[in-house]
């Protein structure tokens, strides 16, 4: 029907023909500020190893004596032939994903890695491809999206050097120029390190759990190029990401609990929603250690078997302290809806007032309301904070040079003293009548180094070895951090646990030697 004057209601807006309008350089501005935290765009780029097949993903810092120099991602999946190179670099290019990717919108790479870092090179190879890379720069971007071909041999020695991790086939992710790393002070990157590499631990662990759960490996290691050893220098610290399961309680806070609600959502259909009560006064790192407890109550909402928003209420209500053992798992359903949305940068779930009207009629498969359950987790709240409980002594936390896995451990048994810079463990260079000795200014514990083999079996040891040595010493000397006048009483202390531990060493020495004799 052709458009007559007077009548614009009753017709789509006419149009006369089209033409194509490319974006403006001027968009790369608004691609690097989308808002990235750091954790959230290291995830959002092993969203894409996952994607990628891979069971193998490492988190690679490397620095040297003065600065932290770049931040590279590793992982062993599918790769990417040239052409997959130009399609994953091209700006505004949205992929087909499957049902079960995790990618959604085909910008994460560039917007994560454009919002902390000036460049950003992917190099990587197939079964059936030589390695390859490319390069794009914020300048590049404004010179109408150029991007830059690597030179093939850098893209073949890169995917030589992590050999250990890409054998046939893999990516590698780099940053230069990354804005976080260029503010930190000449003598502060260690304490820079253990904070980020903290906080990138936990979220990583919390938000990829299920993932960690089947046995994706991931780790995040700090390489020293300074330290004159081969290859990428020397290993100053080794982390494997374990899963945060928000849920992972042992024993439930009441009995009957996990249970079932079903939420009639209107424009979704039935929703399910798994409702836990975690067991009060927990110090499982699940509950303690992934954030403010008052924020992680609430919905947790998985898309594909990832964790996309930890904790929250949704309007659904406003938090409350008495509420804080109440967590809902919630999986997003399959493909696109206009009820519930997930944010770029698959942090946060928009849900529209038909979700919250759903809920509050969800029942469970015996008729208890989601108002009951409710009620169940207040209750369990308030006879926790009943109980009478044995108050720990806080202690200064360890860092690095222990195995995560007792770290956590200590987290979760003793409380922390706020403020202090956790105490480290590295091998140094002491007399021989010196075990170990303390940097107090540093909150460091120096072990000596000549004795390195004969707690590693006669091997040299990676950046967490010894363990059982390095906690018992943690033990023992944690209260000699922090402290103010140096007594007499506590060097004596130091001197004389030195002189019994160089007989323990001795005693090992001698028993590893009949051994091989």
């Amino acid at each position: 029907m052709p458009y007559e004057p007077g009548t614009e209601w009753q017709y789509d807006v006419p149009t006369t023909g089209s033409m194509h309008l490319p974006p403006d350089a001027g968009y790369g501005r608004a691609l690097t500020n989308q808002g990235y935290g750091f954790e959230v765009a290291v995830a959002d780029l092993i969203d894409n190893s996952i994607d990628a097949g891979a069971d193998k993903v490492v988190v690679h810092f490397l620095r040297d004596a003065s600065r932290i120099l770049t931040l590279l991602i590793i992982d062993n999946g599918k790769g990417m032939d040239e052409a997959g190179l130009d399609a994953a670099m091209t700006v505004g290019r949205r992929r087909e994903y499957g049902d079960a990717a995790l990618g959604m919108y085909g910008t994460g790479l560039k917007a994560a890695s454009l919002s902390h870092a000036s460049s950003l090179t992917v190099v990587s190879r197939t079964k059936r491809s030589r390695a390859a890379g490319r390069r794009l720069t914020a300048e590049g971007i404004e010179d109408s999206f150029r991007c830059d071909t690597v030179d093939p041999r850098y893209a073949q020695n890169l995917v030589d050097r992590y050999d250990g991790i890409i054998e046939w086939q893999g990516t590698v992710v780099r940053w230069d120029g990354v804005r976080a790393f260029e503010t930190v002070g000449r003598g502060q990157s260690d304490q820079f390190l253990s904070k980020a590499i903290a906080r990138l631990e936990t979220h990583l662990g919390l938000y990829l759990h299920r993932y960690l759960q089947r046995g994706l490996h991931l780790d995040i290691a700090v390489w020293d190029v300074s330290s004159g050893g081969p290859g990428l220098g020397e290993e100053v610290d080794h982390i494997g990401v374990e899963a945060l399961d928000p849920f992972g309680y042992k024993v439930p806070g009441k009995p009957g609990y996990p249970r079932e609600f079903t939420a009639p959502v209107e424009g979704l259909g039935d929703v399910r929603l798994t409702a836990h009560i975690w067991p009060a006064k927990s110090k499982q790192a699940g509950f303690r250690q992934i954030g403010s407890l008052t924020t992680r109550q609430g919905f947790y909402f998985y898309r594909n078997d990832r964790l996309v928003q930890a904790g929250g209420w949704n309007g659904l209500r406003n938090p409350e302290g008495h509420l804080v053992l109440a967590r809902i798992a919630v999986d997003l359903p399959p493909g696109d809806n206009s009820v519930l949305s997930l944010d770029v940068k698959k942090e946060t779930v928009t849900v529209t007032p038909a979700f919250t009207l759903g809920v509050e009629k969800a029942v469970d498969a015996v008729g208890h309301t989601f108002h009951s359950y409710l009620t169940d987790a207040e209750a369990s709240y308030r006879d926790g904070a009943r109980r009478t409980e044995i108050v720990r002594k806080p202690v200064t936390p360890p860092g690095k040079g222990l195995d995560p896995k007792i770290k956590r451990v200590v987290k979760e048994e003793l409380p922390e003293k706020p403020g202090e810079e956790p105490i480290g463990f590295i091998w140094g260079a002491l007399p021989s009548d010196r075990f170990f000795g303390l940097d107090r200014e540093r909150n460091i514990v120096i072990l000596n180094k000549a004795y390195r083999e004969d707690f590693n079996d006669g091997r040299r040891g990676g950046a967490n070895d010894a363990p059982v040595t390095k906690t018992l010493l943690y033990l023992l000397l944690e209260d000699c951090f922090g402290l103010g006048r140096w007594e007499r009483g506590r060097q004596d202390r130091v001197d004389y646990w030195n002189t019994i531990l160089l007989a323990s060493v001795e005693a090992q020495r001698t028993r590893r030697e009949q051994a091989t004799s």
